[in-house]
């Protein structure tokens, strides 16, 4: 397998581990709904996110609104194997992502093959470990 390929498909591995990892933990409350953003061939589309995490907010009024217009939003980085983690750079580039639409969280998966995914949440331009219950619950 060419470096390119083997590449690809860990990256696919790690974006689905993340998922089932996702669901996984998801034992009350509302269910989340996964995008992933894939390219023609199920490979690494552009763009800075590579699943975006939703659902529906049941917990509070707001502003007028009722409970279950409003939306939770986490948007997830993906990385795995030997992935290079995220550059300034890129972190620059989740923060202004995750304000232009008012994400809850930004969260960075690694996975490498026979472990369970690593999350971490995004804390002023550093990463913190922090189990997938906590950001998921």
């Amino acid at each position: 397998m060419t470096p390119g390929h083997k590449a690809q498909h860990t990256a696919k591995w790690a974006r689905t581990m993340t998922k089932w990892l996702i669901t996984f933990n998801r034992r009350k409350g509302v269910k989340w709904n996964l995008v992933e953003f894939g390219g023609k061939t199920k490979s690494e589309a552009r763009g800075i996110v590579d699943i975006l995490a939703i659902r529906k907010n049941h917990r509070t009024d707001v502003n007028g609104l009722k409970r279950g217009d409003l939306f939770d939003i986490v948007l997830i980085q993906t990385k795995g194997g030997g992935a290079r983690p995220p550059t300034d750079d890129d972190i620059a580039r989740l923060i202004r992502v995750a304000r232009h639409y008012k994400a809850r969280d930004v969260v960075l998966a690694e996975w490498k093959k026979g472990t369970k995914p690593v999350f971490s949440r995004l804390l002023r331009k550093s990463w913190k470990e922090t189990p997938a219950g906590e950001i998921f619950d």
